[in-house]
């Protein structure tokens, strides 16, 4: 791949230029050009669907043998692992993350084909119990044609959770990468054909969501929508799904709280509030970015975490020992940066950060240090909105009861966090947590086995897990009727 190059896009099975407008991927720690490719166009999105829904029809995907499904998901994860280290220096310049951490998102996206390839040749369809005279099964057919739509914060690892599962139920997919990070998917598209999926099944439409987002979920073929991404767009995706009477996976933003009780190991809870926080330059939905403390420990667990985070490395993503990259864009900084500038206003103080770092690589990219505010009250506009950015706010608390009532006071309700030494408290306490994932004693930790998704206004359904798989599958319930006689109803019985 040179600079000048335009690259193709994957549009069923066909490798060719996007029918959009020319525009290039940056490298946020530079602001470069990584690679040039032109948008898809709304002409492309219909091929890209015919086309899809020809391959389901035609190809004989969606009626091979699971097993036979499987061991094609089972090259691609082990593709993904021959071609690790080039795909997590792709990922690094395609969205500025540390080279530590793009090497583990590929890793867990080899996992998950892996993981949904075993879960397809496994999957169990049932004999339910019978009620009459017959023999009644529930079985799982494919849906057709599935869209997923993807962050730019998780390239590879987050168009695996979604194209692995629906590939192993059966379907075609179309992927739609964010417009600044598409070339991991089209990477991966390409795996997927070397791997042996059939032509078709495997389209990467790159460009503007509020465009091709927006006909992929309106189109009448697409049967399902998987969206990762903001509140607002997803709300959007689930009102056109709704007139289509169209099922949707949604996960969408956060705010979540991260609790450390006065009986917390300080050494665990120091380090899980900052890799939860702080890692990722604080661009994940999951990050815990609203910490309350019990009163009597606050001054001296902050002292110790401020003086922890200002030791964070923050600098080149390609250097081995960076723990902070560039946030994505210049404009994204700048909307992190009104965030705080908001919270001073609110009349919050700064603990640490704050301001952009200046000199050598920071003077080019899209830099910003690890910023702790605190003086707030949970009610306060930066401890309601996603930041998504590398902001804490830090807040003590009295007694529990008045602490569960400030955690759960979000319209989000993604994650949460506990620190304490007592695993019964820290039980009941994460039972009264109103959130889709809590983590006790650790943080941002994740297993493809274990279901992963939101409350309320941070989405809807669920994502990962053995039975994943079923959220791209129909469920179709058969009766054998197995009576002697002619149902009596019609009065044709033996002998009237």
């Amino acid at each position: 791949m040179t600079l000048e190059q335009t690259l193709p896009i994957c549009i069923a099975g066909t490798w060719r230029l996007g029918g959009g407008e020319r525009y290039a991927t940056c490298y946020p720690a530079t602001g470069e050009p990584v690679a040039w490719l032109n948008a898809a166009s709304l002409d492309d999105v219909e091929a890209a669907v015919q086309g899809a829904h020809q391959a389901f029809l035609h190809s004989g995907w969606a009626q091979r043998k699971p097993h036979e499904r499987a061991t094609v998901l089972y090259r691609i994860a082990g593709l993904i692992r021959e071609r690790a280290e080039e795909l997590a220096q792709l990922q690094r310049q395609d969205n500025g993350k540390p080279i530590g951490e793009t090497r583990a998102l590929v890793a867990s996206a080899a996992g998950t084909f892996q993981f949904f390839a075993a879960a397809c040749e496994t999957l169990e369809e049932t004999i339910t119990p019978s009620r009459g005279d017959f023999v009644s099964m529930s079985v799982y057919e494919p849906m057709g044609v599935v869209a997923a739509i993807t962050p730019w914060n998780s390239p590879i690892a987050s168009e695996a959770q979604k194209v692995a599962p629906a590939l192993a139920g059966g379907n075609a997919v179309v992927i739609k990468p964010a417009e600044i990070t598409p070339l991991l998917a089209l990477q991966l598209a390409r795996i997927c054909e070397e791997a042996g999926l059939p032509k078709g099944l495997l389209s990467v439409l790159p460009g503007k969501g509020s465009v091709l987002g927006d006909a992929l979920t309106r189109h009448p073929l697409v049967k399902r929508v998987s969206f990762t991404g903001g509140t607002r767009t997803g709300k959007h995706i689930a009102h056109i799904a709704a007139d289509k009477m169209m099922p949707v996976s949604l996960e969408l933003g956060g705010k979540s709280p991260t609790i450390v009780l006065d009986d917390a190991d300080l050494d665990h809870a120091v380090a899980g509030v900052l890799y939860g926080i702080f890692s990722s330059s604080g661009e994940a939905c999951i990050a815990g970015s609203r910490l309350f403390v019990a009163r009597p420990l606050y001054e001296p667990f902050m002292a110790r975490l401020t003086a922890a985070a200002a030791q964070l490395r923050v600098g080149d993503p390609a250097d081995e020992r960076t723990q902070m990259g560039p946030l994505i864009s210049a404009a994204h900084r700048e909307s992190v940066e009104r965030y705080v500038a908001l919270g001073l206003a609110e009349g919050g103080r700064l603990r640490l950060g704050g301001e952009r770092p200046a000199g050598g690589v920071f003077d080019q990219g899209y830099f910003y240090p690890p910023t702790i505010l605190e003086g707030l009250g949970n009610h306060q506009q930066v401890c309601q909105e996603e930041i998504f950015g590398p902001v804490l706010v830090a807040m003590p608390f009295d007694n529990e009861e008045a602490l569960i009532t400030q955690a759960n006071d979000s319209l989000y309700a993604l994650a949460a966090g506990i620190w304490s030494r007592d695993y019964k408290r820290a039980w009941a306490l994460g039972r009264k947590l109103q959130a889709g994932t809590v983590w006790i004693n650790t943080y941002k930790q994740f297993s493809i086995s274990t279901p992963f998704g939101g409350w309320r206004d941070s989405g809807l359904g669920r994502e990962k897990g053995r039975l994943g798989i079923l959220q791209y599958m129909e469920q179709k319930s058969l009766y054998w009727g197995m009576n002697d006689q002619p149902l009596a109803w019609a009065g044709l019985e033996t002998g009237q």
